[in-house]
């Protein structure tokens, strides 16, 4: 399946600006509070959006971080850990030495006293000794069912390692290069998951930050290929994180697509047209997650699909 009902998150207690990614995350802003203040409206903005997920009929894991060791980001585990449909779990090396400490032995017995099971576990962690990363599925966009797997390459995703992870994982590696604006510079997009969503009829990507015409046409012929309705937004609304979105199922296994309010009203209404032809659309205010994070609502939540007992 291309979407599941349960979603683990992280709920922060030390969230901040994270000095060490802001080094190639260009999404990331400074606010003008202390860190007391920024986590409080991070955890409320949080716990709204559970309950926005929650009343939709979503499973959600909240499992509460810890104040040591010192985690700004760990409101994103999707970046670190990926759960697949035959029990294998995937655990990633980090770009950011600060986010290493997020990876968790703990999230194991949390997810098997709530029923899933859990066969093996796939660590590429030790390719940080090399400087090499694969940030999981901020880095990768997986198309599930048809077995193909986008990157975008950048620091934070390593071809080598990605090519390794489609071997292991049996999926077909699409890779590109993906940039944005930064000072009237080219540079490259930290994630994969902020400029593409793979759903299961559709698409939601930014072609704009696809420089090379062949490279951008190779991206389209895979999504043509598998009948996706590829719809596209452009690079300001890639920053207003409209490509950072997720599909998951509610109640009744009804597929509905997540974003943040940022996200969802930086759409015009052709797009939600469009989306709205697949799949209903939620969202919820992550402003100071936005801003200070770099990241929003597809970041903050890691798909569990692994069987259950």
């Amino acid at each position: 399946m291309q979407s599941t009902n349960s979603i683990l998150m992280i709920r922060p207690v030390s969230f901040r600006m994270n000095e060490q990614t802001a080094v190639n995350n260009y999404f990331q802003e400074d606010i003008d509070l202390k860190n007391s203040a920024i986590n409080i409206r991070a955890q409320e903005e949080f716990d709204a959006f559970v309950g926005v997920l929650k009343t939709r009929g979503v499973h959600v894991i909240t499992v509460d971080d810890t104040k040591e060791p010192d985690t700004p980001d760990s409101i994103f585990p999707n970046n670190w850990i990926s759960f697949h449909e035959d029990g294998t779990v995937g655990v990633y090396p980090m770009f950011a030495k600060n986010r290493r400490n997020e990876r968790r032995e703990d999230i194991f017995d949390i997810l098997e006293k709530d029923g899933f099971v859990i066969k093996d576990i796939m660590d590429y962690t030790a390719a940080e000794m090399e400087g090499l990363f694969l940030e999981a599925t901020g880095s990768m966009a997986l198309d599930r069912v048809n077995r193909k797997a986008y990157c975008a390459l950048s620091d934070r995703a390593d071809e080598e390692l990605f090519i390794e992870f489609c071997e292991d994982f049996e999926y077909s590696p699409v890779i590109f290069t993906a940039n944005q604006s930064v000072d009237g510079r080219r540079m490259p997009i930290y994630h994969t998951n902020v400029m593409m969503c793979v759903a299961d009829t559709f698409a939601v990507v930014c072609l704009d930050a696809i420089d090379d015409k062949k490279e951008r046409k190779n991206v389209v012929d895979h999504l043509k290929q598998d009948a996706k309705d590829i719809i596209a937004i452009t690079e300001q609304q890639m920053h207003s994180f409209a490509g950072n979105m997720l599909q998951v199922l509610g109640e009744n296994n009804e597929p509905i697509l997540i974003m943040s309010s940022q996200a969802y009203h930086s759409l015009d209404l052709n797009q939600i047209a469009s989306i709205e032809k697949n799949c209903d659309i939620i969202h919820s205010s992550l402003e100071t997650i936005e801003t200070c994070g770099g990241g929003s609502a597809r970041c903050m939540m890691a798909e569990v699909f692994l069987p259950r007992k």
